[in-house]
């Protein structure tokens, strides 16, 4: 085990906030001292099946503690997921079905584990003790917190203030969290920036069990691909870590390598500290490596989504995948462009025009219309072959393979048959 004080300047790393810090110091040279790890908590509701690199900001920290040598807990709530977690909502959210919820957990427990060592991790569901409790335990829980105490959380406040409704269950969500600290007796509960209020609730109950309060470490949100929203699959601008390392899609490059290289330059840094493995010293070395305006950014992109690919995909598919986008994005390789994509074959069957370039890029899906398709290529954004076309009412020919190209990312390769 580390000393203390490394251990402390590890665990600081990409922090948002640590309450209190002073207490975390304790803990840690107390269990230095008595050679006894600490009870790290991070609770994940299964409401969606899919882990993208945002979430994997709260896994990473656990991994730091697991390398630590302390226990990590991977609680999954399979009781709460079924209420679903007000945090930054806007309206009650609508309950999943428990078979909806443990299918989730089920996939969540396949992917976790491409972070943290299954051999040092404790994984709790906590219907185990949440759904055994009695009726007169459920309002003992209640009787511990007041109304006027659980409105001044933000969400709730800004909904009663606007007469919007908030079910007497979302009430119960912070108590039932909070409740699940007590029950596992955590030393250190891990969340993002979003859940301060939830995990405040966990030292208020267990200082009122009369237990020693845990210390809450807050990791903060990840910007997405869009450099502004938080990472979120329904905004689109994720990079699931089960995606493919490289792929195309709709005549796109895409997949964790492609996806990574957008990444905006402002957010590098950012992405290196939360997400990459690389040892503080190596990190601080890239900070100052970033303050040169003469630094290619692409090439420590390129580093950052290597390690990633190779992390969730293996060492073979990063290094494919960083071939092919140098291949197909960067040198614009029509040889290797072939090579990779399927032929789409797009058959006459009869029909008129069907070799005419905007119709082959609709039926493609390189454009949503001929009509977008012509304004694209009159604007010089597309290339046949690697050379650029600007006639709309150009024809290819039958039975001869063409890779056809629309701006920097879309590209396919299709053969037109009579």
């Amino acid at each position: 085990m580390e000393e203390p004080k490394r251990q402390l300047e590890i665990i600081r790393r990409g922090v948002a906030e640590i309450i209190p810090e002073e207490e975390l110091a304790r803990k840690l040279e107390r269990s230095f001292a008595q050679d006894k790890p600490l009870r790290i908590k991070a609770g994940f509701d299964p409401t969606a099946p899919d882990i993208h690199l945002g979430h994997t900001v709260l896994l990473e920290k656990m991994r730091q503690f697991q390398e630590l040598g302390h226990e990590v807990i991977f609680l999954i709530g399979d009781f709460t997921g079924m209420i679903g977690d007000p945090s930054g909502k806007s309206e009650t959210r609508k309950p999943l079905t428990k078979e909806e919820v443990l299918n989730n957990a089920e996939t969540y427990k396949g992917q976790v584990f491409k972070i943290l060592d299954p051999g040092r991790t404790r994984i709790c569901f906590n219907s185990k003790w949440l759904g055994t409790m009695s009726s007169m335990e459920m309002v003992r829980l209640g009787a511990m917190q007041t109304v006027a105490r659980m409105l001044e959380r933000e969400d709730f406040k800004k909904r009663f203030r606007n007469r919007q409704d908030i079910s007497i269950l979302e009430f119960y969500y912070p108590l039932f969290q909070a409740y699940d600290s007590v029950h596992l007796r955590a030393d250190v509960e891990l969340g993002g920036t979003d859940q301060k209020f939830n995990l405040l609730m966990g030292r208020t109950l267990q200082r009122k069990m009369a237990m020693e309060e845990q210390v809450i470490i807050m990791m903060p949100l990840l910007e997405g691909l869009d450099g502004v929203n938080k990472m979120s699959k329904s905004l689109g601008n994720y990079i699931g870590i089960s995606e493919p390392a490289f792929e195309f899609v709709h005549g796109e490059a895409t997949g964790m390598f492609p996806k990574i290289m957008r990444v905006p330059d402002q957010l590098i840094e950012r992405y290196y500290e939360l997400l990459s493995h690389i040892s503080p010293e190596e990190l601080n070395a890239l900070k100052e490596e970033l303050k040169d305006e003469k630094t290619d950014t692409r090439e420590i992109k390129k580093r950052l989504a290597m390690e990633l690919a190779a992390r969730y995909h293996g060492p073979e598919q990063a290094q494919r995948a960083k071939g092919e986008y140098e291949a197909i994005i960067e040198k614009r390789s029509v040889a290797l462009g072939e090579a990779i994509m399927p032929i789409l074959r797009v058959s006459g069957s009869g029909r008129s025009n069907i070799n005419w370039l905007p119709q082959v890029m609709k039926e493609t899906e390189l454009a949503k219309s001929t009509s977008e398709a012509m304004r694209l290529i009159k604007q010089g954004g597309v290339k046949v072959n690697d050379e650029q076309w600007s006639d709309p009412d150009r024809k290819l020919d039958f039975n001869v393979d063409y890779v056809v190209k629309v701006g920097k990312r879309k590209m396919v390769k299709v053969r037109i048959e009579p």
